[in-house]
């Protein structure tokens, strides 16, 4: 079922978002090579309790972390490790959080030091299809038209889309209904109304579309092992323009 959101919950999903997007800045501050990803777990939980929230993953279905951290060829639900990023590595890192008894969620896939051309060219591709994507988040479409804008994109530039992971409803629940799909047709799905909260969050990769789960039960790689990349973004449905809540403007000021 899904659940409409009020104006009063809107305030405590923005809160949530802004949390969520200041965070993800906050770990980025110190992504460079050599750190451990399990360092930058702890950076992310430390910050949010700072601020007096709850991570929203750890424990989460039995997520064993804060982030979700997933470098070069794994797609999404990587665990912190001992690993110690590596110059030229892309790295996804997917946060949540849990505030006033509502959720926040969103992803950014950074660059460790110099990346070649064309991860940054991945990068890029999957960032701007996320925004193509939003720009369909609006009263009175279809959820088949943000996979579309989405497939289409990347598509045309050669990148692929996976199928098995995709966007979701939020708001006193990290997943609810709507699934928002990075694929799609235009004119199908469910119809979109103000007052939904979905998080859109493509993921592209270099090669194949086509993944695998590793044996830990979560970790989602490349069957390839070519490179992926994720963004994702919290979005309220509107007429006319979508209101994007959480956003990457603390990450990009602090570069």
């Amino acid at each position: 079922m899904i659940k409409i959101k009020t104006e009063e919950d809107l305030v405590r999903i923005r809160e949530n978002a802004i949390l969520v997007s200041k965070t993800l800045a906050e770990v980025g501050r110190h992504i460079a090579p050599g750190i451990t990803t399990k360092e930058l777990d702890k950076i992310a939980e430390k910050y949010i309790r700072d601020c007096g929230a709850e991570p929203g993953f750890l424990g989460y279905g039995g997520f064993p972390y804060t982030l979700c951290i997933s470098v070069n060829e794994v797609v999404v639900h990587g665990f912190p490790s001992d690993y110690k990023l590596k110059e030229g590595d892309i790295v996804s890192v997917d946060c949540g959080t849990v505030y006033k008894g509502y959720n926040g969620d969103s992803a950014y896939t950074f660059p460790v030091g110099e990346v070649s051309k064309e991860d940054k060219a991945l990068l890029d591709a999957t960032k701007t299809s996320l925004y193509k994507g939003i720009e369909k988040a609006v009263s009175g479409g279809r959820i088949g038209d943000i996979g579309f804008a989405i497939q289409s994109y990347v598509e045309n530039l050669g990148y692929t889309v996976v199928r098995e992971m995709v966007g979701h409803g939020i708001g006193r629940k990290l997943h609810e209904s709507p699934e928002v799909p990075n694929y799609g047709r235009q004119g199908r799905g469910v119809k979109l109304q103000e007052g939904m909260v979905i998080c859109i969050e493509p993921m592209i990769n270099a090669g194949t579309r086509d993944v695998y789960l590793n044996d830990n039960g979560w970790e989602v790689l490349t069957q390839d092992h070519k490179k992926s990349a994720h963004f994702e973004l919290m979005v309220a449905v509107k007429h006319g323009t979508p209101e994007i809540l959480s956003t990457f403007e603390f990450i990009e000021n602090n570069k």
